[in-house]
C-alpha cells in the first residue's frame, strides 16, 4: 500500500497536510548518516512518516548511475521525496540544486530550501534563503523552508508564499534540543501555513515538546540515524510525535505554586 494513501478512518488529529497533500504522519525523516541503505529503510519504514527527506548534493537519486540508489530502498511509490539543498551556502547554488532535483524526479515540485551560513555552525543564511525562496516560488516549487527562530523573518517567507516554515530548535546535529521555546511559540501563534521543527532535536521528549508547544510537525535525521539503536529510535520517534500532538489537543494543566491534592479533603472519614 502507498503510505501516503489515507485509510479510511485514519486519525485527523495526527494528520499533516502540506501544499495540499495531507500525510498520516507529522514526523519528517532524513536519510543520512546511516550505516547503508537498508538500515535506511529499516528505520523510515519504523517512523511511518509519508515525508523523507534527502540531501542531493550528498546522496545518489539518480544523477551517479553506477553507484546504489537511495530510491531503489526508498521509492517515490511509497514515500513523499523531500529533495533538499544541504551543502549549499548562497541561492545560486540552492535555485539549481532544486531544479537539478526536479528533473531526476520527473516534476516533483515540494522541495525543503536550506541555505547555510557557515560550515561551523550551519545556521541558516536568512538574506541568501530570502532570496532563493523568492526565485523558487516564481519558478513554480512548493518552498518548504529551514530558518532561523526569528518571528519576522518567519513571517516574511510565509508572505513571499512558502508552503511551511521549519524553524531550528537548535543547531542542525547537535541533539540540545529545543532552546528557545518562546520564539518558536510566537512563530507558531503568527503563522497560518505547518509550523515544523528542523535541526537540533536529539531524543523523544525533545520532539513531544515540540508537539506540546503546537508545532505542525518535527524533522529529524540524526537523532535517528546516530541513535545506538536507529530503529528502536525511530519508533520512539514516532510515538512521541504522537503523544506530544495528544497532549497538545488535551490541553496542560495550569502550573501551580503550591501542592493540591489529587483526591478531594471534604468528607474524610475521621
Amino acid at each position: 500500500m502507498n503510505l501516503n494513501d489515507l485509510p479510511a478512518g485514519a486519525d485527523t488529529d495526527h494528520q499533516l497536510t502540506v501544499a495540499g497533500k495531507t500525510y498520516n504522519s507529522k514526523l519528517l525523516v532524513g536519510t543520512g548518516k546511516y550505516k547503508d541503505f537498508q538500515e535506511t529503510r529499516d528505520a523510515v519504514v519504523a517512523s511511518g512518516t509519508g515525508i523523507v527527506t534527502v540531501t542531493v548534493r550528498r546522496v545518489n537519486i539518480g544523477q551517479h548511475q553506477d553507484e546504489p540508489n537511495l530510491l531503489d530502498f526508498v521509492p517515490p511509490g511509497e514515500f513523499t521525496i523531500l529533495p533538499n539543498t544541504g551543502g549549499c551556502y548562497n541561492a545560486a547554488d540552492a535555485v539549481y540544486t532544486l531544479q537539478m532535483a526536479r528533473e531526476m524526479l520527473g516534476g516533483h515540485s515540494l522541495c525543503k530550501l536550506e541555505v547555510l551560513g557557515d560550515e561551523k555552525t550551519l545556521f541558516p543564511n536568512m538574506p541568501e534563503t530570502l532570496k532563493a525562496a523568492e526565485t523558487l516560488i516564481k519558478d513554480g516549487f512548493d518552498v518548504m523552508v529551514y530558518c532561523s527562530d526569528d518571528p519576522i523573518q518567519a513571517k516574511m517567507l510565509e508572505d513571499m508564499g512558502c508552503v511551511a516554515i521549519m524553524p531550528l530548535a537548535s543547531l542542525i546535529g547537535s541533539g540540545m534540543g529545543i532552546l528557545n521555546p518562546w520564539n518558536l511559540s510566537l512563530i507558531i501563534e503568527q503563522t497560518q501555513v505547518p509550523v515544523i521543527v528542523d535541526a537540533g532535536v536529539g531524543t523523544a521528549s525533545d520532539a513531544a515538546i515540540a508537539m506540546e508547544l503546537g508545532c505542525d510537525g518535527v524533522l529529524m535525521n540524526t537523532a535517528i540515524a546516530k541513535a545506538r539503536d536507529p530503529i528502536r529510535m525511530a519508533l520512539a520517534m514516532r510515538d512521541a510525535v504522537r503523544a506530544g500532538r495528544n497532549a497538545y489537543l488535551a490541553g496542560r494543566m495550569p502550573r501551580r505554586f503550591a501542592a493540591s491534592p489529587s483526591s478531594p479533603m471534604a468528607g474524610l472519614m475521621t
